[in-house]
């Protein structure tokens, strides 16, 4: 049997990039990270409700390593939630068109760093 004449299926050198695509990879690798964030939130409340105590995780959170956690998982959040009504309406049949899609894709992608950024603010109490 020979392969030399079957046709090759594109490939990432061929392949041209959208965002369409970025932000589904983005939101399968998202949605990961927030269960496994949720698991450990869930570990971490059990913990408190048993009276452990908790100054290492509370010190950890207080650094400047966990503070960047807390606003990764902000924005993880705040990107799973846009990116998922986004989904939504493609359920309900609209949202098809190619440049409502762009739009709606990149209003999802930076309509996340807003949020997380007002996430991250209430949580302050500045808000």
């Amino acid at each position: 049997m020979q392969y030399k004449n079957n046709p090759l299926s594109p490939h990432l050198q061929i392949y041209k990039w959208q965002i369409s695509s970025l932000l589904s990879i983005a939101h399968r690798i998202v949605g990961v990270i927030n269960i496994l964030a949720i698991t450990l939130i869930c570990i971490w409340l059990s913990l408190l409700l048993l009276g452990e105590n908790n100054e290492m995780i509370r010190s950890f959170l207080n650094s400047f390593f966990g503070k960047f956690i807390i606003i990764s998982l902000c924005w993880t959040f705040s990107f799973h939630i846009l990116n998922e009504i986004r989904h939504l309406a493609w359920d309900a049949g609209y949202g098809f068109d190619l440049k409502v899609a762009k739009l709606t894709g990149v209003l999802a992608f930076f309509g996340s760093f807003v949020l997380a950024i007002i996430f991250y603010l209430i949580g302050k109490n500045i808000f």
